[in-house]
């Protein structure tokens, strides 16, 4: 089954953006950790671009932790990022000096208050009544991949399961050692992939997915993928290439040295 970019334009993402940020406040105590850059922009905008790039332009915003933070960014959205002429005297009269439209992004943004204290899965059914099709992306507001979305939702739609969670590699921080029954080292290897799979998040939900979720205390990963399991409703892509999430401080310097190389695997704009 083949999907094209235009047949993604209408599908939409929902990103789950009310994490605190416990584990990384060195860098997002001023902010929720979707806002925490890499570069200059933050992750989510990262994650949002990496979509577009396969022509998704439809976007649920699921806010939680210092959700304003986040309407303030796409309220200026073209005020913070593209040159303009405006007069003192009257705010409202602005010249933007965009080159055509190739510098603005056609998005779709819709913010959803979820409340600061909702689990993932309530996040989810609280954005239901702004869901207008059948099929929808989501994802984590912390992570940038290089997941094929055309190949993740042909998958998808071939299995005909309620849900599908992309199965990733996870980096490990520690070197590796491997050594005989009596100590003598044979191999070191310095921070290698795991092997096995981790959720990695970038889903495709159906619709039916909201039966599973109870409400604001329900853990996606929970009780709803529980029961998906049970139901033999849930299957796993895999994907074997790049997966990172921002987790930790030195999740951000290690993206952030990625992306400042000029290399960033996710930038396909």
């Amino acid at each position: 089954m083949n999907v094209s970019n235009a047949s993604l334009r209408d599908v939409q993402a929902v990103i789950l953006c009310g994490g605190q940020g416990t584990r990384i406040r060195a860098v997002a105590e001023d902010r929720p950790k979707p806002m925490i850059e890499i570069g200059n922009r933050p992750i989510l905008w990262h994650i949002m671009k990496y979509y577009s790039g396969f022509g998704v332009r439809r976007f649920v915003l699921a806010l939680g932790h210092q959700g304003d933070k986040i309407v303030d960014y796409f309220a200026n959205y073209r005020l913070r990022h593209h040159d303009l002429t405006m007069s003192t005297r009257d705010s409202s009269a602005r010249l933007f000096h965009d080159e055509g439209d190739g510098g603005i992004e056609d998005w779709e943004v819709t913010m959803v208050h979820t409340g600061d204290a909702t689990m993932t899965g309530g996040r989810i059914k609280r954005v239901a009544k702004h869901l207008s099709g059948d099929t929808f992306f989501a994802t984590y507001g912390d992570g940038v991949s290089t997941v094929d979305l055309h190949k993740l939702l042909a998958f998808h739609r071939e299995h005909g399961r309620v849900a599908t969670l992309t199965g990733v590699h996870q980096p490990t921080t520690f070197g590796i050692v491997d050594a005989d029954d009596g100590g003598e080292v044979a191999a070191f290897r310095e921070k290698p992939t795991l092997t096995g799979y981790i959720n990695g998040g970038f889903f495709v939900f159906d619709r039916k997915i909201l039966e599973t979720i109870e409400g604001d205390a329900s853990v996606l990963e929970e009780a709803p993928f529980r029961t998906l399991i049970k139901q033999r409703q849930l299957r796993m892509y895999r994907h074997d290439g790049f997966w990172h999430c921002m987790d930790h401080y030195k999740d951000y310097a290690t993206l952030n040295g990625i992306w400042s190389r000029g290399n960033a695997p996710w930038k396909n704009w």
